[in-house]
């Protein structure tokens, strides 16, 4: 039997070529392949193989009959065990298809690339800062220490709204904008505790963010978390750039609104200041994300994006792989990659950590995949998992990071954080993102201020259907048109184009404020 189109391992950036072919290969030791679109009953693969009936686009077919208990491969990868006799021909799914414990073989640092010096010298027109640091937008940021501040730091931020108030901003061009980013958090939690610890952790980030010119922070002035322990813990020092205001010792909501918009006009007069520079791509700082993953994530949008990836690493970029739920399952596909033997168990020890920490919840990791995710295709937390991987490309891992920790090695570093987006990209902005590259295969619209997000599609199904909200459709790659290393150059050239300040799609519909959703752990009393 064969299979025209085929793919390498998890995590390559191998090619699926054009192909009358209905399904796809991904590597040769598959016990699955691919449904490029949906399949009928009696439909012919490969050798003369007849479906056994309906398989959805993205959907996995079983290529030869597998006993029950018996492991299923795809990427040459363990993606599950068959919970009952599947016959070749077969859709492999929910129904017969389920996770299981297994072995893996961590053997840190065995495909870790010697050190190459940095040769290339990409660039892009950034924003630096006094300091040295390089900016890709340039926004006024306002910061809450507690929920109880959220209404107020809102006003504050809408007074600038250009949708609203066009005339706010309208002497101050090089500004991109006036956030307010909230949370729901920063009280009655232990103020000595882990919980207080990491949302000062995450609050400090944005603080010191390159993209934003000027920072306000409001509080209530009763909250555990005080804005002087808040400035004191992270080592914040106020100034021209750090103002900081509560509403109880400021005399009320609408006190505080109004010295907050004297405030932000102040900082308005020198973050307007900026000029765009030519400056080294060594100074991106890329957070990787994917949601509403599905059966193609793997073999077109993530391996394009890890293409990308290591074109940034070689121009000496960093990028930012997280979510540690999903790469469960695949995390000797990174460890084999770590620099030492240390970077490869921090990471395991996050592993190990998630195991715990699900089983002290009464959780499943394997609750992840979601509904989204196992009607596109993804059956088990392990094959999504794999797929994720391929967006860190082929590079070492140098290092591994705490949620929201300040990310200063160059090169393909993990940080840990939950699979859910907006969380997980939150931590990563927190460390020092200054863009984000987006996979969705079901239809994201998800945007982060300060840091612009890209979006892009694992299919071209989903382009057609939301492009208002995808930059870039890698759907072209199962279509046969262009190559995984094609698009690859494409999104490191958007890269590029976007941290020089071209808005992507979801600046342009506003998005960025609602989704600053940082982690929250620990007993709320």
């Amino acid at each position: 039997m064969t299979f025209e189109a085929e793919n390498t391992a998890a995590g390559s950036a191998g090619n699926v070529s054009a192909s009358a072919e209905p399904v796809v290969r991904l590597h040769p030791q598959d016990d699955v392949v691919i449904a490029r679109h949906q399949l009928v009953t009696g439909a012919q693969i490969g050798g003369g193989l007849a479906v056994r009936g309906l398989i959805p686009a993205g959907h996995k077919v079983a290529v030869r009959a597998i006993e029950t208990g018996a492991p299923v491969r795809r990427y040459g990868q363990i993606i599950g065990f068959a919970s009952r006799p599947i016959e070749a021909g077969e859709h492999v799914h929910m129904q017969n298809l389920s996770m299981g414990q297994f072995d893996r073989d961590y053997a840190y640092g065995a495909d870790a690339k010697p050190l190459e010096p940095q040769t290339k010298t990409a660039r892009f027109m950034g924003i630096v800062r006094a300091d040295g640091r390089v900016a890709t937008r340039n926004y006024i940021g306002i910061l809450t220490s507690v929920n109880c501040s959220a209404t107020a730091a809102r006003a504050i931020a809408d007074h600038f709204r250009r949708d609203i108030h066009p005339e706010a901003l309208a002497a101050f061009p090089n500004v991109d904008g006036v956030v307010a980013l909230t949370h729901g958090q920063g009280c009655a939690v232990d103020a000595e505790g882990e919980a207080l610890g990491l949302i000062r952790r995450t609050l400090g980030g944005y603080a010191r963010h390159p993209n934003f010119a000027a920072v306000l922070i409001v509080g209530l002035g009763c909250e555990t978390n005080q804005i002087e322990g808040l400035m004191r813990s992270e080592s914040l020092t106020p100034g021209a750039a750090l103002k900081t205001m509560t509403i109880q010792a400021t005399g009320g909501t609408a006190r505080t609104v109004a010295a907050g918009i004297e405030t932000v006009k102040a900082m308005l007069v020198e973050a307007n200041q900026v000029q765009r520079e030519p400056v080294d791509a060594s100074h991106l700082v890329i957070g990787l994300q994917c949601g509403g993953s599905d059966g193609y994530s793997g073999i077109t949008a993530n391996p394009a994006l890890g293409a990308a990836v290591d074109r940034l690493v070689a121009h000496g970029g960093t990028a930012i792989l997280s979510e540690t739920p999903e790469v469960y399952g695949a995390e000797h596909l990174l460890t084999r990659r770590a620099v030492s033997v240390e970077v490869g168990e921090k990471l395991v020890e996050r592993i190990h950590w998630w195991e715990d920490y699900c089983a002290r919840m009464n959780a499943d990791l394997n609750n992840n995949p979601s509904a989204g995710n196992k009607a596109g295709g993804l059956t088990t937390i392990l094959e999504k998992s794999l797929g994720a991987v391929a967006k860190g490309g082929t590079t070492n891992l140098v290092d591994v990071y705490r949620y929201a920790e300040p990310v200063s090695a160059h090169g393909l570093v993990f940080m840990d954080t939950p699979g859910y987006d907006p969380v997980s990209a939150t931590g990563q902005v927190a460390g020092g993102a200054n863009l984000i590259c987006f996979t969705t295969g079901r239809g994201s619209a998800y945007g982060c201020a300060p840091s612009p997000s890209l979006k892009l599609g694992t299919n071209t199904a989903l382009w057609k259907r939301q492009e208002e909200d995808i930059d870039l459709n890698c759907g072209t790659i199962l279509d046969g048109e262009k190559s995984v290393d094609e698009l690859g150059q494409e999104i490191f050239e958007l890269m590029l184009a976007t941290a020089s300040g071209t808005m992507s799609k979801s600046e342009v519909h506003g998005y960025g404020q609602n989704e600053f959703v940082p982690w929250q752990i620990g007993a709320i009393t």
